[in-house]
């Protein structure tokens, strides 16, 4: 229900619409609670929770890209951080009172999905933390750098 009242509050309506069933049918039982219900899952549970690899964090539900890794921090918090999305536009903020709470919502823009919450105590120079459910995120590894992916010589 929360969901439904974050989004009778925005203005644009998201890109990507589709059915409750047709959702259900995308996502695991997991990724649907958090990404179109707005639940978290459990802190230090996530897939991506301790990831230092290098690559792009996607949106899971419809592959947005959102999140790259040179943004990415160990907040200590139990869920990956982020000091900034990688693209501005690719995430919609909005406030959320639930749970008896000031806080800020962060919403994949390209299909509505609930992402997580951002915080002003991140790193600087912008103090943002970007505080994102595994479960909203798929990881795309950067492709190799030239030449480090070749043992021995070139043309190997």
């Amino acid at each position: 229900m929360r969901n439904a009242r974050a989004r009778a509050h925005s203005g644009a309506a998201a890109e990507i619409q589709q059915s409750d069933e047709q959702w259900r049918k995308e996502l695991t039982p997991q990724q649907y609670a958090v990404l179109r219900r707005g639940h978290t899952e459990r802190p230090f549970t996530g897939e991506y929770v301790h990831s230092n690899e290098r690559g792009s964090y996607r949106c899971a539900a419809c592959g947005s890209e959102l999140f790259g890794s040179d943004a990415k921090f160990d907040s200590g918090t139990g869920w990956p951080s982020f000091s900034a999305p990688a693209i501005a536009q690719a995430v919609e903020l909005r406030p959320d009172n639930s749970l008896l709470m000031h806080r800020t919502e962060v919403i994949c823009r390209r299909c509505g999905g609930h992402l997580g919450h951002v915080f002003g105590d991140g790193p600087a120079p912008a103090g943002d933390r970007y505080c994102i459910n595994s479960c909203a995120l798929a990881f795309e590894p950067a492709p190799p750098a030239h030449g480090r992916d070749r043992p021995g010589r070139p043309g190997w």
